[in-house]
Protein backbone atom coordinates (compact mmCIF):
# COMPACT_ATOMS: atom_id res chain seq x y z
CA UNK A 1 0.00 0.00 0.00
CA UNK A 2 2.65 2.18 0.89
CA UNK A 3 4.82 1.55 -2.36
CA UNK A 4 0.96 2.29 -4.48
CA UNK A 5 0.99 5.64 -2.33
CA UNK A 6 4.72 6.54 -3.32
CA UNK A 7 4.17 6.02 -7.18
CA UNK A 8 1.09 7.73 -7.29
CA UNK A 9 2.82 10.41 -5.36
CA UNK A 10 5.47 10.97 -7.67
CA UNK A 11 3.23 10.86 -11.18
CA UNK A 12 1.14 13.71 -8.92
CA UNK A 13 4.19 16.20 -8.02
CA UNK A 14 5.80 16.28 -11.56
CA UNK A 15 2.15 17.24 -13.10
CA UNK A 16 1.82 19.86 -10.58
CA UNK A 17 5.37 21.51 -11.51
CA UNK A 18 4.98 20.80 -14.94
CA UNK A 19 1.95 22.95 -14.50
CA UNK A 20 3.65 25.94 -12.46
CA UNK A 21 6.81 25.92 -15.11
CA UNK A 22 3.74 26.20 -17.95
CA UNK A 23 2.00 29.03 -16.01
CA UNK A 24 4.96 31.02 -15.21
CA UNK A 25 6.17 30.57 -19.28
CA UNK A 26 3.14 31.47 -19.89
CA UNK A 27 2.58 34.41 -17.60
CA UNK A 28 5.17 36.38 -20.03
CA UNK A 29 2.29 36.27 -23.10
CA UNK A 30 -0.22 37.12 -20.97
CA UNK A 31 1.71 39.83 -19.65
CA UNK A 32 2.32 40.61 -23.38
CA UNK A 33 -1.08 40.26 -24.54
CA UNK A 34 -2.60 42.76 -21.87
CA UNK A 35 0.22 45.45 -22.42
CA UNK A 36 -0.70 45.01 -26.12
CA UNK A 37 -4.06 45.16 -25.92
CA UNK A 38 -5.21 47.62 -23.44
CA UNK A 39 -8.78 47.94 -24.57
CA UNK A 40 -9.72 44.36 -23.74
CA UNK A 41 -9.27 45.96 -20.07
CA UNK A 42 -9.25 49.68 -20.04
CA UNK A 43 -12.30 50.37 -21.82
CA UNK A 44 -14.52 50.39 -19.50
CA UNK A 45 -18.02 51.77 -21.95
CA UNK A 46 -17.15 48.45 -22.89
CA UNK A 47 -19.04 45.82 -20.41
CA UNK A 48 -16.82 42.69 -21.61
CA UNK A 49 -13.76 44.85 -20.44
CA UNK A 50 -15.04 45.41 -16.76
CA UNK A 51 -16.03 41.88 -16.90
CA UNK A 52 -12.03 40.97 -18.05
CA UNK A 53 -10.79 42.76 -15.38
CA UNK A 54 -13.36 41.30 -12.31
CA UNK A 55 -12.02 37.80 -13.76
CA UNK A 56 -8.11 38.25 -13.84
CA UNK A 57 -7.31 40.45 -10.74
CA UNK A 58 -8.35 37.06 -8.88
CA UNK A 59 -7.19 34.65 -11.59
CA UNK A 60 -4.39 32.26 -11.52
CA UNK A 61 -3.48 34.23 -14.71
CA UNK A 62 -2.41 37.48 -12.43
CA UNK A 63 -0.93 35.51 -9.54
CA UNK A 64 1.94 33.92 -12.27
CA UNK A 65 2.28 37.12 -13.76
CA UNK A 66 2.73 38.83 -10.31
CA UNK A 67 5.09 35.91 -9.41
CA UNK A 68 7.03 35.77 -12.61
CA UNK A 69 7.90 39.23 -12.23
CA UNK A 70 9.22 38.56 -8.95
CA UNK A 71 11.35 35.85 -9.91
CA UNK A 72 12.64 37.88 -12.73
CA UNK A 73 13.69 41.41 -10.26
CA UNK A 74 15.26 38.64 -7.86
CA UNK A 75 17.41 36.74 -10.70
CA UNK A 76 18.06 40.17 -12.32
CA UNK A 77 19.36 41.01 -9.03
CA UNK A 78 21.90 37.94 -8.20
CA UNK A 79 23.51 39.65 -11.08
CA UNK A 80 23.39 43.54 -10.53
CA UNK A 81 23.13 44.56 -6.55
CA UNK A 82 22.66 47.96 -7.73
CA UNK A 83 19.83 47.05 -10.07
CA UNK A 84 17.98 45.17 -7.09
CA UNK A 85 18.39 48.03 -4.43
CA UNK A 86 17.18 50.58 -7.17
CA UNK A 87 14.22 48.02 -6.85
CA UNK A 88 14.04 48.29 -3.37
CA UNK A 89 14.84 52.13 -3.01
CA UNK A 90 11.92 52.77 -5.64
CA UNK A 91 9.54 50.61 -3.58
CA UNK A 92 10.14 51.89 -0.47
CA UNK A 93 9.90 55.37 -1.73
CA UNK A 94 6.22 54.61 -2.93
CA UNK A 95 5.24 52.96 0.57
CA UNK A 96 6.48 56.34 2.07
CA UNK A 97 5.28 58.86 -0.41
CA UNK A 98 1.99 57.51 0.07
CA UNK A 99 2.04 57.03 3.90
CA UNK A 100 2.93 60.50 4.40
CA UNK A 101 0.78 61.41 2.21
CA UNK A 102 -2.22 60.12 3.90
CA UNK A 103 -0.95 60.83 7.31
CA UNK A 104 -2.27 64.12 6.83
CA UNK A 105 -6.00 62.29 6.97
CA UNK A 106 -5.47 62.49 10.72
CA UNK A 107 -5.62 65.55 10.51
CA UNK A 108 -8.24 66.94 8.39
CA UNK A 109 -10.34 64.31 11.29
CA UNK A 110 -9.35 66.25 13.74
CA UNK A 111 -10.59 69.60 11.97
CA UNK A 112 -13.34 68.01 11.26
CA UNK A 113 -14.39 67.28 14.63
CA UNK A 114 -13.78 70.00 15.75
CA UNK A 115 -16.37 71.92 13.07
CA UNK A 116 -19.15 69.16 13.82
CA UNK A 117 -19.00 70.49 17.52
CA UNK A 118 -18.69 73.98 16.76
CA UNK A 119 -21.83 73.60 14.55
CA UNK A 120 -23.87 71.60 16.93
CA UNK A 121 -22.86 73.24 20.30
CA UNK A 122 -22.49 77.12 19.05
CA UNK A 123 -24.64 77.05 15.89
CA UNK A 124 -27.14 74.12 16.89
CA UNK A 125 -26.97 73.53 12.88
CA UNK A 126 -28.71 69.82 11.97
CA UNK A 127 -26.46 69.80 8.95
CA UNK A 128 -23.09 71.40 7.54
CA UNK A 129 -22.33 73.20 4.08
CA UNK A 130 -19.25 73.05 2.20
CA UNK A 131 -18.73 74.99 -1.22
CA UNK A 132 -19.69 77.78 -3.31
CA UNK A 133 -22.38 77.30 -6.77
CA UNK A 134 -23.65 73.32 -5.87
CA UNK A 135 -22.56 73.00 -2.42
CA UNK A 136 -22.03 69.83 -0.66
CA UNK A 137 -24.98 69.81 2.05
CA UNK A 138 -25.04 66.91 4.13
CA UNK A 139 -26.62 66.27 7.82
CA UNK A 140 -23.96 66.34 10.50
CA UNK A 141 -24.60 62.59 11.58
CA UNK A 142 -22.98 62.11 7.93
CA UNK A 143 -20.13 64.00 8.72
CA UNK A 144 -19.88 62.28 12.06
CA UNK A 145 -19.50 58.96 10.25
CA UNK A 146 -17.34 60.20 7.34
CA UNK A 147 -14.97 60.44 10.32
CA UNK A 148 -14.11 56.56 9.99
CA UNK A 149 -13.16 56.68 6.59
CA UNK A 150 -9.89 59.17 7.27
CA UNK A 151 -8.98 56.58 9.74
CA UNK A 152 -9.11 54.04 7.72
CA UNK A 153 -7.18 55.83 5.55
CA UNK A 154 -4.10 56.54 7.93
CA UNK A 155 -4.97 52.37 8.76
CA UNK A 156 -4.30 51.38 5.11
CA UNK A 157 -2.59 53.79 3.35
CA UNK A 158 0.16 53.99 6.14
CA UNK A 159 0.73 50.47 7.29
CA UNK A 160 3.72 50.21 4.83
CA UNK A 161 5.01 53.63 5.47
CA UNK A 162 4.88 52.48 9.39
CA UNK A 163 6.41 49.04 8.59
CA UNK A 164 9.32 50.92 6.60
CA UNK A 165 9.54 53.20 9.53
CA UNK A 166 9.72 50.69 11.55
CA UNK A 167 7.05 51.76 13.74
CA UNK A 168 4.97 48.15 13.96
CA UNK A 169 5.34 46.29 17.04
CA UNK A 170 7.38 43.08 17.12
CA UNK A 171 7.39 40.20 19.50
CA UNK A 172 11.14 39.02 20.05
CA UNK A 173 11.90 36.02 21.26
CA UNK A 174 15.32 35.01 19.15
CA UNK A 175 15.56 37.62 16.47
CA UNK A 176 17.79 40.19 18.98
CA UNK A 177 20.10 37.25 20.14
CA UNK A 178 21.07 35.89 16.26
CA UNK A 179 23.62 36.91 14.17
CA UNK A 180 23.26 39.54 11.41
CA UNK A 181 22.88 36.82 8.72
CA UNK A 182 20.73 35.17 10.52
CA UNK A 183 18.24 37.46 11.00
CA UNK A 184 18.43 38.56 7.15
CA UNK A 185 17.64 34.81 6.68
CA UNK A 186 14.51 35.62 8.85
CA UNK A 187 12.88 38.08 7.44
CA UNK A 188 13.58 36.23 3.92
CA UNK A 189 11.74 33.74 5.17
CA UNK A 190 8.91 35.74 6.89
CA UNK A 191 8.27 37.79 3.83
CA UNK A 192 8.29 34.45 1.71
CA UNK A 193 6.22 32.57 3.90
CA UNK A 194 3.97 35.00 5.95
CA UNK A 195 4.11 38.28 4.02
CA UNK A 196 2.87 37.06 0.86
CA UNK A 197 0.52 34.60 1.26
CA UNK A 198 -1.75 36.06 3.72
CA UNK A 199 -1.61 38.99 1.37
CA UNK A 200 -3.28 36.38 -2.18
CA UNK A 201 -5.45 35.09 0.91
CA UNK A 202 -6.62 38.21 1.95
CA UNK A 203 -6.71 39.54 -1.74
CA UNK A 204 -8.45 36.85 -3.13
CA UNK A 205 -11.67 37.74 -0.75
CA UNK A 206 -11.83 41.64 -0.54
CA UNK A 207 -11.20 41.51 -4.30
CA UNK A 208 -14.41 39.95 -5.19
CA UNK A 209 -15.95 41.34 -1.71
CA UNK A 210 -16.10 44.91 -3.22
CA UNK A 211 -16.86 43.67 -6.80
CA UNK A 212 -19.62 42.28 -5.11
CA UNK A 213 -21.03 45.65 -3.79
CA UNK A 214 -20.37 47.90 -6.98
CA UNK A 215 -21.99 45.73 -10.28
CA UNK A 216 -24.51 43.56 -10.58
CA UNK A 217 -25.13 40.49 -11.68
CA UNK A 218 -22.65 39.84 -8.36
CA UNK A 219 -19.64 38.08 -9.59
CA UNK A 220 -17.97 35.19 -8.06
CA UNK A 221 -14.79 33.62 -6.89
CA UNK A 222 -15.95 30.41 -8.93
CA UNK A 223 -17.32 31.78 -12.31
CA UNK A 224 -14.69 31.18 -15.29
CA UNK A 225 -13.70 33.87 -17.66
CA UNK A 226 -16.68 32.55 -20.35
CA UNK A 227 -19.75 33.19 -17.44
CA UNK A 228 -18.53 37.04 -16.35
CA UNK A 229 -18.65 37.59 -20.27
CA UNK A 230 -22.22 36.29 -20.47
CA UNK A 231 -22.72 37.95 -17.26
CA UNK A 232 -21.97 41.27 -19.04
CA UNK A 233 -24.60 41.57 -20.93
CA UNK A 234 -27.00 42.51 -18.34
CA UNK A 235 -23.64 44.17 -15.85
CA UNK A 236 -25.09 47.43 -14.87
CA UNK A 237 -23.38 49.96 -11.93
CA UNK A 238 -24.94 48.86 -8.48
CA UNK A 239 -22.60 51.27 -6.21
CA UNK A 240 -24.08 50.24 -2.60
CA UNK A 241 -24.90 53.54 -1.15
CA UNK A 242 -26.93 51.73 2.22
CA UNK A 243 -25.41 53.85 5.41
CA UNK A 244 -25.87 52.61 9.07
CA UNK A 245 -28.40 55.14 9.99
CA UNK A 246 -31.24 57.38 7.75
CA UNK A 247 -28.62 60.04 7.08
CA UNK A 248 -25.67 58.79 8.00
CA UNK A 249 -22.35 58.35 6.01
CA UNK A 250 -23.64 56.49 2.52
CA UNK A 251 -20.15 55.71 0.78
CA UNK A 252 -18.94 52.51 2.57
CA UNK A 253 -17.65 51.24 -0.79
CA UNK A 254 -14.62 53.50 -0.41
CA UNK A 255 -13.78 51.21 2.99
CA UNK A 256 -13.56 48.59 0.58
CA UNK A 257 -11.18 50.00 -2.04
CA UNK A 258 -9.10 50.86 1.02
CA UNK A 259 -9.02 47.28 1.72
CA UNK A 260 -7.88 45.90 -2.15
CA UNK A 261 -5.53 49.28 -1.40
CA UNK A 262 -4.06 48.03 1.87
CA UNK A 263 -3.69 44.62 0.43
CA UNK A 264 -1.90 45.42 -2.85
CA UNK A 265 0.94 47.68 -0.76
CA UNK A 266 1.05 44.90 1.74
CA UNK A 267 2.09 42.64 -1.14
CA UNK A 268 4.69 45.40 -2.91
CA UNK A 269 5.90 45.81 0.38
CA UNK A 270 6.93 41.85 1.10
CA UNK A 271 8.65 42.46 -2.54
CA UNK A 272 10.59 44.82 -0.88
CA UNK A 273 11.51 43.90 2.33
CA UNK A 274 12.38 40.59 1.03
CA UNK A 275 14.84 41.70 -1.72
CA UNK A 276 16.31 44.34 0.86
CA UNK A 277 17.12 41.14 3.80
CA UNK A 278 18.82 39.47 0.43
CA UNK A 279 20.86 41.93 -0.14
CA UNK A 280 21.70 43.08 3.17
CA UNK A 281 22.84 39.17 3.71
CA UNK A 282 25.01 39.41 0.70
CA UNK A 283 26.97 42.34 1.47
CA UNK A 284 27.15 41.79 5.07
CA UNK A 285 26.36 43.65 8.17
CA UNK A 286 27.45 47.32 6.76
CA UNK A 287 24.99 47.45 4.33
CA UNK A 288 22.06 47.00 6.90
CA UNK A 289 19.91 50.03 6.36
CA UNK A 290 21.76 50.68 3.34
CA UNK A 291 19.25 53.44 1.83
CA UNK A 292 16.76 53.20 3.58
CA UNK A 293 14.55 56.59 4.27
CA UNK A 294 13.40 56.63 7.60
CA UNK A 295 11.97 59.91 9.19
CA UNK A 296 14.25 62.68 11.16
CA UNK A 297 13.19 63.82 14.22
CA UNK A 298 14.04 67.25 14.79
CA UNK A 299 16.04 68.85 17.46
CA UNK A 300 13.76 68.88 20.71
CA UNK A 301 11.34 66.46 19.62
CA UNK A 302 10.68 63.13 21.42
CA UNK A 303 12.70 59.75 19.53
CA UNK A 304 10.08 57.63 18.17
CA UNK A 305 10.97 53.74 18.53
CA UNK A 306 9.00 50.80 17.43
CA UNK A 307 7.71 48.92 20.48
CA UNK A 308 9.27 46.15 21.35
CA UNK A 309 8.55 42.98 23.61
Amino acid sequence: MEEEGAVGFLPAMADWLVWIVQSILMAFYNLGYAITHPSLWLDWSNKEAIMRVVYYGGSTEFFFVCLTTFLVIFLVGLWSNRFLWSVVVGLELFANSVGRLFAWAGLLMVLQQVIIVFMQRIFTRPDIVFGFGIPLQFDISWYAEELKLYNAMVVALCLTYTFVQGGHVRVDLVYSAVSHRAKRVIDMFGSLFFMIPMAVLIWMYSWYFLWRSLIVPKPSASDQLDRLLMKSRALRWNVETIGFSPNGFNAYFLFKILMVALVGMIFIQAWAFFYRSFLEWKEGEESEGKYLDRDVLEEGEEPYDHAEF
